[in-house]
């Protein structure tokens, strides 16, 4: 079985699951899950966890990425983006400096409707299957940060620009809501995602080199191990003392250790077993999250 993280450039064309699913074919194990869906027409990033990587999942979707989209002033479409129905047509009057404004003023905090084609969820209904039944239901604003954008080109009705943002956020709707502050509508044209916490798009393989690289048997150096995620966290590597309680995912002493709030924590022979928190009161390090497995090693 493949553990840890591979870096997939999803094309468009593919959903998240269809990425997931074609995956599941290619390697042959059916424990992979995705980080985040991108919509079909969208490009870009999408980290993918393999086997103990898995547990990674619901930590990768929270963490902050990085896009490259394209701004189309002068429509609105019910989708937010190309794909869906053109609801309406502006003149674009504005110009490149107010535009320039108007884009920068989004930058920080702040409150976005999500889409009606959307995941999301109301009475246990997903929003774009109520959309594509023709309904609209009232969508609670949720806060979301705009950490930068980066104007890289501007020919009106056209803005290609870079946006770094907080999980959650919706490019779309982002395209969308300028357009609406600008006075002529806007939607979104094209979308790139280039990145996903460390996992960026130059470092990122096609389903197509997944195979290939499967094929001729080098695609283990495309996995990035599961503990490299927690890089930034200081390591502690047992003397062996503490074996067995490692290997069944227990709490052990910290005594004789260097105390930190929380570390990666590895057997004697190398092999990484999860992330431990330190407690003062008990003077043990107690599990976090453990990816190690016995049956594995």
């Amino acid at each position: 079985m493949y553990n840890g993280i591979i870096n997939v450039y999803k094309e468009k064309g593919f959903t998240s699951h269809d990425v997931v699913a074609k995956l599941r074919g290619i390697l042959g194990q059916k424990k992979i899950g995705h980080t985040g869906t991108l919509d079909p027409d969208a490009q870009g990033v999408l980290p993918v966890c393999l086997g103990r990587g898995t547990k990674l999942c619901d930590m990768l979707t929270d963490k902050d990425k990085e896009y490259e989209a394209e701004l189309y002033l002068g429509i609105e479409t019910d989708t937010q983006d190309l794909s869906g129905k053109v609801l309406s047509r502006s003149e674009v009057t504005v110009g490149e400096k107010q535009v320039f404004d108007v884009i920068m003023s989004f930058i920080g905090t702040y409150e976005q409707i999500p889409p009606m084609y959307s995941a999301i969820k109301v009475n246990g209904r997903k929003l774009y299957d109520l959309a594509r039944s023709g309904q609209i239901v009232e969508r609670h604003p949720r806060t979301v940060t705009i950490q930068d954008i980066d104007i890289l080109e501007m020919k009106l009705p056209f803005v290609k620009m870079k946006v770094h943002c907080s999980k959650g956020t919706y490019i779309r709707t982002l395209c969308h809501d300028i357009g609406e502050k600008l006075g002529c509508h806007g939607c979104m044209s094209s979308l790139v995602r280039t990145r996903v916490s460390f996992f960026d798009v130059s470092a990122s393989i096609t389903l197509d080199k997944v195979s290939q690289f499967k094929a001729e048997g080098r695609l283990n150096s495309f996995i990035v191990p599961v503990d490299r995620f927690f890089d930034a966290m200081p390591a502690l590597y047992d003397d062996g003392e503490n074996d067995k309680l490692l290997s069944n995912g227990n709490p052990f002493c910290a005594h004789g250790k260097i105390l930190y709030d929380e570390v990666r924590v590895y057997k004697k022979n190398g092999t990484f077993v999860g992330i431990y928190r330190y407690e003062p009161s008990s003077k043990i390090y107690s599990p976090v999250k453990i990816f190690y497995d016995s049956s594995e090693e």
